[in-house]
């Protein structure tokens, strides 16, 4: 069987098995990408090494994790981020800088490493990952419980969105330190230096799509341009400026999440993601990561510390700051959990320090079990909070009647009835 078959093959196995147990593990209420790495797993060298990591499986991870931060930009919403206002704004500065300090924290006290250790920089990337937050579980939990568009909600969701922004910044900053031949400053003005390319280029590019989109309007070269941007801009991140390709990639999308056609670009991405680069590149840190019970055992003790600085690192940055910004105790504990959740961009900021060599495989264990404790726990956490603390809804007129619907659980005809009563 000659190379390009056994590609073909590989290709079959990793997407078959990580739409599988994607599927599976939704069953359970949680994320997709958790099943899609556990497939990985699966089929890799720890269990069956039916498929090896090789230069092309990385390539296509590669595109596919290019793509995700390309959607992830074009689906943020400007106007809301500048509606968000300063406490938004402060709650995500403090949901990243909390974390960040707790995880270099954690790693330099549980193996012993200094400020000036070789492996501080190990540290500081351990902390980056943990300075993501994905809302998803808590967006679904919030909307069944018809709370997503209350106060809580509204903050939670802006803050998210600035903190995935921040932390792309920090990951761009803790990458560039790794080059020995660059120092700090220069780190620092070679991204200043990007974040002006990108503002400048970018202006001339979105007036450029928005007067094609309004000429030729949902054709489908719209979102091949985009497409041809988002993988321009990458290049161009990492080739001039030294910045990663995924930096890039989001700001790509960021400059065309106005574009009248943003979600319909949006969705055509969905589709390459979806349907081939997305499963592979999650299916790949299964693969990547060839865990042997001799490392497992060790790591075990790590691992469950990691989790658990990184689930309350969330809640006590998050939380103590909406508390200095006059929430309420019961408000700011809501933020705080509703903001500890991790997903797929955790795991882009572990791919991304393993391959400049800042993080070794066998922490994508913790990485994938803080995604799997967390998204199981916050919808539990949710729940006991607002059941306990019941939020009046932003379109109830009389805030006792919505207290009653929200305590009973109600749906939103029953709290739009409560809006009538009053």
């Amino acid at each position: 069987m000659d190379k390009g078959n056994i590609v073909f093959l590989e290709l079959a196995i990793i997407i078959m098995s990580a739409k599988f147990l994607g599927m599976v593990v939704r069953k359970f209420r949680v994320p997709q990408v958790v099943g899609e790495i556990l497939a990985g797993l699966l089929i890799g060298p720890s269990v069956l090494g039916l498929v090896r990591s090789g230069d092309f499986l990385s390539t296509m991870a590669e595109i596919g994790v290019v793509l995700l931060m390309f959607s992830a930009g074009l689906e943020t919403d400007l106007k809301d981020l500048a509606k968000s206002g300063i406490a938004a704004t402060l709650i995500a500065c403090f949901g990243v800088a909390v974390p960040m300090a707790g995880g270099t924290a954690l790693y330099m006290l549980y193996y012993g490493i200094g400020f000036h250790d070789p492996g501080f920089l190990n540290a500081v990337m351990i902390g980056c990952i943990m300075t993501a937050t994905s809302v998803g579980i808590t967006v679904e939990s919030l909307k069944e419980m018809g709370y997503l568009s209350g106060r809580i909600g509204t903050t939670i969701l802006s803050a998210a969105i600035i903190d995935d922004v921040l932390g792309i910044i920090v990951l761009t900053f803790v990458l560039g330190l790794k080059d020995d031949s660059i120092t700090p400053a220069q780190t620092i003005w070679h991204t200043l230096l990007f974040f002006t390319w990108v503002f400048l280029f970018g202006f001339v590019v979105y007036k450029i799509f928005k007067w094609y989109d309004a000429k030729h309007p949902h054709t489908r070269r719209i979102p091949i341009a985009g497409l041809a941007l988002c993988l321009l801009m990458a290049y161009c991140a990492e080739r001039f400026f030294g910045i990663a390709d995924i930096t890039g990639a989001f700001a790509a999308g960021i400059i065309l999440c106005n574009v009248r056609d943003s979600k319909y670009i949006a969705r055509k991405m969905d589709i390459n993601s979806y349907m081939l680069f997305g499963p592979v590149f999650f299916a790949s840190i299964g693969i990547k990561t060839d865990i042997k019970l001799s490392e497992i055992v060790p790591l075990l003790g790590f691992s469950v510390c990691f989790v658990i600085v990184a689930m309350a690192a969330k809640v006590i940055g998050c939380g103590l700051i909406s508390r200095c910004m006059r929430f309420r105790r019961s408000e700011a504990l809501k933020i705080g959990c509703g903001m500890m959740t991790r997903g797929e961009v955790a795991l882009i900021v572990a791919q991304k320090g393993l391959g400049v060599g800042l993080l070794d495989a066998k922490y994508f264990t913790s990485v994938i079990l803080l995604i799997l404790c967390s998204s199981i726990a916050t919808p539990i956490i949710l729940k006991y909070l607002y059941t306990k603390w019941p939020e009046a809804p932003a379109d109830a007129g009389q805030p006792e009647a919505a207290g009653e619907a929200a305590v009973t659980g109600a749906t939103a005809e029953a709290q739009t009835a409560g809006s009538g009563q009053g």
